[in-house]
């Protein structure tokens, strides 16, 4: 069975006009999601020594990820305040609180190297430690949120084999040219994400469109990342292009029919 390792950021997804909380955070998302598809799959990460982080390494372990290498350290547990617009989920302020500091050791990357992808992306500040990662032999695939031409995901993308980044916004024909780009800097296959326009995807000179499956939408909130667990689950059990979109979609459509990510 294939097992992949998730690393990077964590936080608590707070709805400020209802007062519910639920763990999340890109990489802890897809570790879960991958779970649900029936793969293996590790987080690593830190939280602090909060109740927050005790909710955090309880509620992943539930799930039956490796929390084996995750870290608490003195201080909080990230946090981000959101709100639902229409179903639809919009980020407010938030705090890193300790997972700014996020580090591996020699002994950390050891047991990355056992795994057979790292999932990893903005907002994780795992970027120092990617090439370390490659040297490895160690895929990565890298989500750049809505932000690919942010400095910090240089290094993400440069390391990326998969790079995914989210945009509702540009025309395809923009799209298309950027992800051009971007695959010029090393990822083999770049993702585009489109919300509700469904998905644009490059793998070498294919291009590949899917729209979005039928499904009631209640929460967004870790469509993306659900989406990058399908996709990435389907891609290294050797499934063409095409049927790994198909399966992003559908993990997708199952997550955003409940509140929160997981």
């Amino acid at each position: 069975m294939k097992k992949i390792a998730c690393i990077g950021d964590n936080c608590i997804d707070f709805y400020d006009e209802t007062g519910e909380s639920y763990p999340g955070g890109n990489p802890v998302n897809v570790s879960v999601y991958l779970q649900r598809l029936g793969l293996e799959s590790s987080y690593i990460g830190i939280v602090g020594d909060d109740e927050y982080g005790r909710l955090m390494i309880n509620s992943i372990k539930d799930k039956n990820v490796d929390v084996s290498h995750m870290k608490v350290l003195k201080g909080n547990t990230a946090i981000t305040h959101v709100k639902r617009v229409d179903g639809e989920r919009v980020f407010g302020e938030d705090d890193p609180g300790v997972a700014k500091d996020f580090f591996l050791t020699d002994e950390d990357l050891d047991f990355i190297a056992g795994h057979d992808l790292v999932v990893t992306g903005l907002w994780g500040y795992t970027e120092p430690f990617l090439a370390k990662i490659k040297e490895r032999g160690i895929p990565i695939a890298y989500d750049a949120s809505d932000h690919p031409t942010l400095p910090q995901c240089k290094e993400g993308i440069k390391q990326a084999d998969y790079l995914f980044f989210s945009d509702d916004d540009s025309s395809e024909t923009d799209l298309r040219l950027r992800m051009q780009s971007i695959a010029r800097k090393g990822p083999k296959v770049v993702v585009a994400m489109r919300g509700k326009y469904g998905s644009l995807a490059l793998e070498g000179d294919r291009f590949e469109t899917l729209g979005v499956e039928k499904c009631d939408v209640v929460d967004t909130m870790g469509a993306g990342d659900s989406y990058i667990a399908g996709f990435m689950s389907s891609y290294i059990g050797g499934a063409d292009l095409l049927e790994c979109m198909r399966k992003g979609s559908q993990t997708a459509a199952v997550t955003i029919g409940y509140k929160g990510a997981w």
